[in-house]
C-alpha cells in the first residue's frame, strides 16, 4: 500500500499537465489568475476521490475482527458515500444500509463505513458497488447472510442527458439468511425507520 500511495503522489506533475491540457482544449486559458492552481488542485482531488484503489477492503474489516456468539442481525445505516460515476466522471452520492448475520464473529462498526468509502473512492457504477460491498463482507467474515441497500442521486442524470432532478436510484444485494423474504423485510423496515 506504501508503494501505491508513493506512485500516487509521484504522479501528481503529470495529472497536472493533463489537466492543464484538458482546460485549453475547452478553450480556457490557463494562465489567466483563475485557473493558475487549478490542473493542480484538480489533480489532487482526483488523487483523494480514488484513493480506494490503494486500500484492501478485507483487511479494514480483519482488522478488527473479534469472536463472538451473536446470531442476530447487526445493522449499519445511513453511510454517506460520495463516488464518481465511470461513464462521466461525474459525482453520485447517498447512503448505503448494510446489515449482516454474525456466524462466530463481528467486525468493528466503523469498518463496515470504512469498506463503503474504500469501494465508492474508486470510479464506480452504483450497481457494482452495491455487489462488491456484499462480497466483501461475506468473504471476510463468512456471516449467516449480508444484505446491502444503496440509495444514490445521480449529478449524470441531473446536469446532462435527463436533467431529472428529484430521481433517486435505489440498488440491493444480499445473500444467505436475507434470501428469506422476512429477513429482508426485517432489514428493510429496520432501515426506513426514523433515526435517533
Amino acid at each position: 500500500m506504501e508503494d501505491f500511495q508513493d506512485y500516487r503522489e509521484s504522479a501528481q506533475p503529470e495529472l497536472e499537465e493533463h489537466y492543464a491540457a484538458i482546460l485549453q482544449l475547452l478553450g480556457e486559458d490557463v494562465a489567466r489568475e483563475g485557473l493558475q492552481k487549478t490542473p493542480y488542485r484538480v489533480a489532487k482531488a482526483m488523487r483523494m476521490l480514488t484513493r480506494g484503489y490503494g486500500e484492501d477492503p478485507k483487511e479494514i474489516l480483519n482488522s478488527a475482527k473479534f469472536k463472538e456468539d451473536y446470531r442476530h442481525m447487526v445493522i449499519v445505516k445511513d453511510i454517506d458515500f460520495f463516488s464518481l460515476c465511470e461513464h462521466h466522471l461525474l459525482p453520485f452520492y447517498g447512503k448505503v444500509h448494510v446489515a449482516y448475520i454474525p456466524n462466530g464473529y463481528i467486525t468493528g462498526l466503523s469498518k463496515i463505513a470504512r469498506v463503503v468509502d474504500c469501494f465508492s473512492h474508486r470510479l464506480q457504477v452504483q450497481e457494482r458497488m452495491t455487489l462488491q460491498i456484499k462480497e466483501c463482507i461475506d468473504q471476510a467474515l463468512h456471516p449467516l447472510g449480508v444484505m446491502v441497500v444503496v440509495e444514490a442521486r445521480h449529478m449524470c442524470m441531473q446536469m446532462r442527458g435527463v436533467e431529472k432532478q428529484n430521481s433517486i436510484t435505489t440498488t440491493s444485494d444480499f445473500t444467505g439468511a436475507f434470501n428469506q423474504a422476512k429477513t429482508r423485510e426485517e432489514f428493510l423496515d429496520l432501515i426506513h425507520r426514523g433515526s435517533l
